[in-house]
Parts: C-alpha cells; sequence; structure tokens
C-alpha cells in the first residue's frame, strides 16, 4: 500500500515540476522523442500515468481482497486511461487558436459616431468598433463634424487618435 500511495505521490510531485519545467523531457535528444510518439512521452502525460497507477493500485489493494499484482494491474489500467485523456487534452489545447491581434491600421476604413463633436482646429471624440468591441478614440477632422454625425476614419494618427472625415449621404 505504501509503495502505491507513493507512486501517486510522486506523479502529483510531477506533475508540479511539469509546471515548472514544461518542455524539458520533450527537448531531450534534440526533438526526437516528439517525433518519434508525438507527445506521448511528456511529464504532463508521465505524471498522470504514475499518479494514477500509485492511487488506483492503492485503492484497489485497500477496498478488495485482490492481490498486489491485481492492484497494480488495476492501477495500470487507470493510469494507461489518465495518461491518454492527460494527451489527448494537452493536444487540444495546444491547437486552440485565437483571432490575431486588433492593431492601429485595423481601424483605417471603419465607420463610428462623433461622441464629442470635433472643431476644425481640434480634436473630439469618436466611438468605433475595433475587433468587435467599441473604442473611443480622439479624433481630428479638416472641418467640422457635429455630435452624433457619422464618420470614417481615414488615418491612425497615434494609438488613441485617429484622423475622420465626416461620411456624407
Amino acid at each position: 500500500m505504501t509503495l502505491f500511495l507513493g507512486l501517486g505521490i510522486a506523479g502529483i510531485a510531477l506533475l508540479a515540476l511539469s509546471l515548472v519545467f514544461d518542455g524539458i523531457l520533450e527537448g531531450l535528444f534534440g526533438g526526437f522523442l516528439e517525433g518519434l510518439f508525438s507527445g506521448l512521452v511528456s511529464l504532463p502525460v508521465i505524471a498522470g500515468f504514475l499518479s494514477m497507477l500509485g492511487f488506483g493500485g492503492a485503492i484497489v489493494l485497500g477496498t478488495t481482497g485482490a492481490g498486489t499484482i491485481a492492484a497494480t494491474a488495476a492501477g495500470a489500467l487507470a493510469g494507461l486511461v489518465a495518461a491518454w485523456l492527460t494527451w489527448k487534452f494537452s493536444r487540444a489545447l495546444m491547437r486552440d487558436q485565437t483571432d490575431a491581434t486588433p492593431r492601429d491600421e485595423d481601424l483605417v476604413g471603419t465607420s463610428g459616431s462623433v461622441v464629442t463633436a470635433i472643431p476644425a482646429d481640434g480634436y473630439g471624440e469618436v466611438l468605433v468598433q475595433l475587433g468587435g468591441q467599441p473604442v473611443k478614440l480622439s479624433a481630428k477632422s479638416p472641418v467640422p463634424v457635429a455630435r452624433g454625425a457619422e464618420i470614417w476614419v481615414e488615418a491612425t494618427l497615434s494609438t488613441t487618435s485617429v484622423s475622420v472625415r465626416p461620411v456624407e449621404r
């Protein structure tokens, strides 16, 4: 029983270490293991197998009258299931892609509305959509633009200001 609990605790400790030393085992042998086993040999997968081998074996040994061999077999089976699930989950996380981060240049060509009137010689404020989110920016225009008017972004002047022109309908 002590050996199984020791294996389970060692698996949990290895999992904690894998958070700190992520990619160490995968980098061994110049990435040979990554190409050969396609991620099956990684610290989280080994930690999942080892902890479930230990804790599964301890549960079987403690709750049934089965011997050490049966407990080891049950723990190994539970370890293989945990390793496979860990491998599948980590691969799904690695494939998760997000959209590109919006940049200032993405504002050019967008439409919006004037929040604070824009004088001909100064700045006002406009509300535009960037990456699906409303963004309020300082705005400059060659002609005065009234509050509530629809505008078109012509250029970005800085990260917080744009040059706009009114939309004429």
